[in-house]
């Protein structure tokens, strides 16, 4: 199994505590939970219930039938409720056992007392039975953070743990395609981003264009409709979803921008934007470390796959119809780079992330993102690619990413010197940059000159 080591330590640690745990799970579709309880469940004593979208009473045979053959040897009957049996786990259970259910709001949308039930179970039984570890899961996030850990829930304030499971990052999703080279890892983490269930449906041992046009483009292929088929089955208006998807993918990041783009009234953009941030496919980004003060707040895709394919196959769909998958893909290619400068940004800020956890930067980032903003030194606008400030507002690193073809020119290395003069309350500067193809050698000049860090891709990975 790739990744999921932190989470495994998590999920082995509660199982052998000596007392009731109750863990929730949860996290977008398609990014691994179920895999990974399969994964932890492997060598344990456990009923692993994956419940379906049908009826309460089918799902209550099934779990009936499997927690009696589990705990019994044998099935009997379906209980007379889930109340019969939770009360039979708890008779049954004599050693260390996980209860997993899967999918949990299949249930409990179907059965909305359940939580009340298992609420009154945890308190007046499982709670003294040290032998049980409970784990609910489900992929529908605001369901689990309302309905099952909210405040309004029966069950609020039960679990002893929680864990969100998240799309991996750069590196980890590296590790899907050995045969690739680190610029081709990198595309393909820009083009799938870090949801196991994409990254799985590339194949290193072909090119990332042939894997474009066998695994997107083309007609039945596997990716070619997820990201429709995945809002079809969240949300009720999907077509209003996809056009403001599609309108962010396309550059507009503002309520109003994107009310504009798709005809439709501010207020009701701004109530689906909130939605889409609950399924955690956008996030509303300020200039950093402008966090509690700033109003210039945009609107991001947070999943590459979804910029991805609303730039390319949801816009244009039947002009790739007519130009035929290959060829489609080997113009999406020819201009990767330009679609590659955003991710390549969201590339380096995790590649930063990680050495702060290591403990590898010149100060352990408070603030850290991309800022934009009135550079009064120009009298003009300006930005920074990524931008790290410590605790005291005192110190600051500057970084520049490019992923282009040439050399990085000198002008690029002065340009991040004149927006660092907008902030002179940061006293304590670092340079970094990070270029796909190296720098001009006045570039690397300067750089030694002024301690700046200069990195290629290859850094990315050591």
């Amino acid at each position: 199994m790739i990744g999921r080591s932190k989470e495994l330590d998590i999920l082995n640690a509660l199982y052998k505590s000596s007392k009731f745990e109750y863990l929730v799970m949860y996290g977008r579709r398609r990014v691994g939970k179920t895999t990974l309880l399969q994964e932890f469940a492997k060598d344990k004593n456990a009923v692993f219930f994956p419940a379906q979208e049908k009826n309460d009473a089918l799902n209550l045979r099934d779990f009936s039938k499997m927690v009696q053959i589990k705990l019994d040897g044998m099935s009997i009957s379906s209980f007379e409720g889930w109340k019969e049996a939770f009360e039979y786990i708890d008779k049954k259970v004599r050693e260390r056992t996980l209860i997993i259910i899967d999918e949990f709001p299949f249930i409990a949308e179907e059965n909305p007392t359940i939580k009340s039930i298992l609420q009154h179970t945890i308190d007046h039984l499982w709670k003294k039975n040290r032998n049980i570890f409970l784990i609910l899961c489900g992929s529908s996030v605001s369901f689990m953070e309302s309905d099952i850990m909210g405040n309004k829930s029966p069950l609020h304030d039960r679990q002893t743990s929680s864990m969100e499971v998240v799309p991996f990052d750069y590196y980890e999703s590296s590790q899907f395609y050995p045969s690739y080279t680190n610029e081709q890892k990198l595309i393909a983490y820009g083009i799938l981003g870090g949801v196991p269930r994409y990254l799985e449906a590339f194949d290193d041992t072909i090119s990332i264009a042939e894997n474009i046009s066998r695994k997107i483009i083309m007609k039945g292929a596997c990716l070619n409709e997820e990201p429709s088929n995945l809002l079809k089955a969240e949300l009720r208006e999907p077509n209003v979803y996809n056009s403001i998807l599609s309108a962010i993918a396309g550059g507009k990041n503002k309520v109003q921008e994107i009310s504009d783009y798709i005809h439709e009234d501010k207020s009701k953009v701004s109530k689906y934007l909130v939605v889409l941030q609950t399924l955690r496919l956008v996030e509303k980004k300020v200039p950093c470390g402008e966090e509690k003060r700033s109003r210039k707040g945009i609107y991001k895709l947070t999943d590459n796959f979804f910029r991805f394919w609303f730039r390319y196959e949801f816009t244009n769909n039947a002009y790739y119809e007519m130009l035929g998958a290959d060829a489609a893909s080997k113009e999406i290619m020819d201009g990767i780079a330009d679609y590659m400068g955003e991710a390549f940004e969201g590339i380096c800020m995790e590649y930063f992330v990680r050495k702060a956890k290591k403990n590898e930067l010149p100060f352990i980032p408070f603030h850290i993102g991309k800022w934009w903003g009135n550079n009064v030194h120009i009298k003009a606008q300006d930005d920074v690619d990524i931008l790290m400030i410590d605790k005291t507002g005192k110190k600051g690193i500057f970084v520049e990413c490019k992923f282009t073809n040439s050399k990085m020119p000198h002008s690029e290395y002065d340009d991040l010197k004149t927006a660092m003069l907008a902030f002179p309350d940061i006293v304590e500067k670092h340079m970094y940059f990070i270029s796909k193809s190296g720098y001009e050698k006045s570039v690397i000049r300067h750089a030694a000159e002024d301690g700046a860090v200069l990195l290629g891709l290859d850094e990315l990975f050591e």
